[in-house]
This record gives structure tokens, sequence and C-alpha cells, in this order.
């Protein structure tokens, strides 16, 4: 009797269930049945088989936009993450201005996506954004993120970096706050430099948080869409075109749906098992770490 009462809470969770049901499995499910489909218009449709999963495979324009969603997410990572680290170990650690440099660092992390999209967009235009007038007119370099692919790269780090960065931050705080001050004193008495009380007492206690916040900056980055959709539209050319932004040229642009679907079924698979591999690495580097 106990037990069934102890359990009982877990009946809770059936609205939760149902919901997940109706937002994720079954709108799953029919990207699964359009992907084996090839669709001309409404009821008229051909059973294809894997035929849209192997045309994906051998498009080239898939394979460049891979390319480049790789390096994005990979120059995120190694940009936001210690510099996230650095922030949060130079925030105060009391009185009210840790208040206030709490609510400053969070305040990116409010504007919603299409709006930082069309904040850098005007911020860095060469005739009268703040930033790309100054580079232009002042300093004397040419800079245009609509006609240069490396000034468009550059404008979309910069936008992204100041973006999330304030949550890797505030992740990386938390977990120093949550560090005893008896593991500081220690290291105090035994004489530790400020490296070796980061390396070895600070690191290895934030490795949880740090853990959460890579995988939630590498999925948001690898899924990244509106801030680039909206800043470069995928140009110049197709410098900036990632994989959502491709995948939306294919089923809205070109109606393709099949071949949509079978797309972004491949690109949840490759989001799923990197995450994965990463969560194992950090897991095993961690137990590595501890004695």
């Amino acid at each position: 009797m106990n037990k069934w009462e102890n359990n009982r809470a877990w009946l809770l969770t059936i609205p939760v269930l149902i919901i997940v049901a109706f937002s994720a499995i079954i709108p799953l499910m029919t990207v699964v049945n359009y992907s084996v489909q090839d669709i001309f218009g409404p009821g008229q449709r051909i059973f294809v088989g894997t035929e849209m999963f192997r045309s994906v495979l051998h498009d080239y324009r898939l394979r460049d936009a891979l390319w480049r969603q790789f390096l994005f997410s990979g120059l995120v990572l190694l940009i936001e993450m210690p510099l996230g680290v650095l922030i949060a170990l130079a925030m105060p650690k009391k009185g009210w201005s840790v208040s206030l440099a709490l609510v400053v660092l969070a305040l990116p992390l409010l504007i919603p996506w299409n709006t930082i999209g069309t904040i850098w967009m005007i911020f860095t235009r060469p005739d009268i954004g703040l930033f790309g007038a100054t580079i232009n007119n002042v300093l004397g370099i040419p800079f245009d993120h609509t006609a240069s692919p490396i000034d468009a790269w550059i404008t979309l780090m910069l936008m992204e970096v100041w973006h999330w960065t304030p949550l890797v931050a505030l992740l990386a705080y938390a977990g120093l706050r949550a560090i005893p001050d008896v593991y500081y004193q220690a290291a105090k008495i035994d004489g530790a430099s400020p490296w070796a009380t980061f390396r070895y007492i600070q690191l290895p206690k934030m490795r949880g948080v740090l853990t959460i916040a890579l995988l939630l900056r590498f999925m948001d980055s690898f899924l990244i869409y509106a801030e680039p959709f909206v800043l470069t539209g995928g140009g110049p050319g197709n410098s900036t075109t990632f994989l959502s932004i491709y995948l939306v040229k294919l089923a809205v642009g070109q109606f393709d749906l099949g071949t949509a679907a079978a797309f972004s079924l491949i690109y949840f698979l490759i989001v799923e098992v990197l995450c994965f591999l990463f969560y194992q690495a950090l897991q095993n580097v961690g137990k590595g770490a501890n004695p």
C-alpha cells in the first residue's frame, strides 16, 4: 500500500506524456511518412522507399552545408566555453554588485532570436550601423556582411558570441558558487597558486554545469536558423547557408517535402549521435580526473 502511495505521483506525468506525444512523436511519425513518399500535391503521392535518403546523401549542397555547420558550431564552442568561464571567474562573489552583474549578463538572453538578427543587421550596416560605419568610415577598413563571405562570418560569430556567452557564464558562475569555502581554505593553506586552484578545484567541480553548457550550446548552434536567416539570408552566395536554412529552402522554397523530410531525419540523427558522443566523452574525462 505504501509502495502504491509513493508511486501514485507518477500518474501526474500522464498529461505531460500526452502533450509530448502530440507535440513530438506524432509530428515525427508524419515526417517519417513524408520521407518515403514523393509528394506532388494534395492526394498525389508515390511511395519511393529509401530513394529520398539516397538522393539527400548524394547531394553536394548538403555536404557543403554540413561542413559549414560543423565549422560554425566548432568555432562557437571554442570561443564561448573558455570566455564564459573567464567571465564567471571575474564576476563579483558577494554584495549588491552580484545582482547587477547577473541582470546585465542575462539581458542578451531575453531578446528573441529573430530580433537579435535584426539588431545586428542594422548595427553592422556600412552606411548607418554604428559598428559598420565606424569600421568603414573611421578606421578605413572595408566591411560589408552582405557582400563579403568573411565579413558575414565575422558578423555571425560576433552576434552568436554576444548572444549566448552569457548562458555559459551564468552556468559556470552557478557551479563556482556551489563549491564549499573549505576547498579554498585548504588550497590557501597548501599555498596553491590561482592556476592550481582553478585546475584542481574549480574546473572539476564545474564539470557538471559545463557539460550541460556544452551540450546546450552545441545543439543550439547546430540547429541555428533565425539569426543567420535574418542577418544574411544564407548569403552572400551560399557562404552562410547552414543545414537549417538549406532544409527550409527545400521544404518551403522548392516544396520538395519528401527530400526535406528525409533530410530532417538525417539532421536529427546527426545531432543525437554527436550529443551522445559529447556526453560520453565528457563523462569519461570526468571519471579519469577523479582518483
